[in-house]
């Protein structure tokens, strides 16, 4: 699981890490003549789907990308009125791998965006690659369009892990790789997957150590989940595939958060690591319940307390947007307490989490009623440490987490007293 764009909004979507995104009540950001500073493009293609994957991609068909590159430009014109450029503080590119694309393709869209969306002084844009596709051309191609950060899809540096993934990249590849994004002075994040079956306290230990061995900005660790609909949640209900035992999890996240932290890296968020500075500002914008904008098949925008999402068939995306008719599939309307119980959530998945005096000014809610009682009795669990001030995790409730979060979404009888 990711974090770069989330997805319609329930337990699953704020994932435990071994489990592995009125107008008096309106956030400040929410006013609707106040637009998103954060975009997120959804490029859908990869050359295989790996067995755990259930993201929005279509495998092998790198025949759509010209129709996919016509159809987000039509949609970040805009559909339905003509819209004007708007500048952004954070770009995300995710997929898919949107390294996939041709040279030329890549530049179309980088070009494409950054004239819809420019960015403002100091922004970040994040870019997800595949550490086979990356050759010194492509990182040249990167830097030249104004790309500042490349979230490289690692995994693993062990061999049998990576079979054991189905990816379709080896341990060198994830080194010359980052070797080339460092060479051209642009930010190295790298993605850990753990708790695969078979691994050992000792690879995930070679793991950390080799991602370490190259002074990346940001490390990001993901517990292996087995989603539905997925190769390997099927070969797991055949008993082809085990899951690996709880208590081995618990030590490999622990042991991550020793490591890195040890090394220098501030946890700041459940899954995420990250150099003094080089935080990811794109999801940072999630967690704390900013807007975003989104273009692409599955993507999803947050503005002005509306959540939309696109269809995530990629053909029938295409063939929607190219017929002048919306992409979109599902629109919520949230209500302010719902909108109010996703902040606190999403807040509490940062380390620091949830200051209540910014939570009751950034909602218009306490937390004492939305969750009083539940508080109570997590803080007694000691799954959450109340310090007056603020609410955040502990260490076991970060390792549970999933458990908390559905007693936190639940909203109260109608006519409780829930305004600040």
């Amino acid at each position: 699981m990711r974090m770069e764009q989330p997805t319609n909004f329930t337990p699953k979507n704020v994932p435990d890490p071994l489990n592995h995104h009125t107008t008096s009540h309106l956030v400040a950001s929410d006013a609707a003549n106040d637009l998103p500073r954060a975009v997120y493009i959804h490029v859908p293609f990869c050359a295989h789907r790996c067995g755990y994957c259930n993201f929005t991609l279509v495998a092998g068909r790198l025949d759509l990308v010209e129709p996919y590159l016509t159809a987000v430009e039509r949609e970040l014109t805009g559909l339905d009125e003509p819209r004007q450029p708007q500048p952004v503080d954070t770009l995300f590119f995710g997929g898919g791998t949107p390294t996939q694309l041709a040279g030329p393709q890549l530049s179309r869209l980088l070009e494409m965006v950054r004239h819809w969306h420019p960015p403002a002084v100091g922004y970040e844009f994040s870019v997800e690659a595949n550490p086979a596709d990356v050759t010194r051309e492509l990182v040249a191609l990167l830097a030249r369009h104004g790309v500042t950060r490349v979230s490289l899809g690692a995994q693993s540096f062990q061999p049998a892990k990576l079979r054991m993934l189905e990816r379709d990249h080896q341990p060198d590849d994830i080194r010359r790789a980052a070797s080339l994004i460092c060479e051209s002075n642009l930010q190295l994040a790298l993605d850990l997957i753990f708790g695969v079956p078979g691994e050992t306290p000792d690879d995930w230990q070679a793991d950390l150590d080799a991602a370490l061995a190259l002074e990346p900005d940001h490390i990001s660790t993901y517990g292996l989940t087995f989603e539905r609909g997925t190769t390997f949640w099927n070969r797991l209900s055949h008993g082809q595939l085990a899951r690996a035992d709880e208590d081995l999890e618990r030590s490999l996240y622990l042991h991550a958060i020793e490591r890195l932290t040890a090394d220098g890296f501030e946890h700041y968020e459940v899954s995420n690591f990250a150099r003094p500075g080089r935080r990811c500002r794109h999801n940072e914008a999630y967690w704390a319940g900013e807007q975003y904008s989104a273009a692409g098949p599955g993507a999803t925008s947050y503005i002005a307390g509306v959540r939309q999402t696109n269809h995530r068939s990629t053909t029938t995306y295409l063939k929607r947007v190219l017929a002048g008719q919306s992409p979109v599939a599902e629109r919520e309307q949230l209500a302010p307490e719902d909108r109010a119980r996703e902040l606190l959530v999403f807040g509490l998945r940062r380390m620091a989490g949830v200051e209540r005096a910014w939570f009751a000014t950034r909602s218009g809610f306490t937390i004492e009623a939305l969750i009083g009682p539940a508080l109570r009795r997590y803080v007694d669990l000691g799954m959450l440490k109340d310090t007056g001030n603020a609410v955040l995790l502990t260490r076991e409730g970060l390792l549970l987490s999933d458990a908390i979060w559905p007693d936190f979404l639940v909203a109260k009888k109608k006519g409780s007293e829930l305004f600040s």
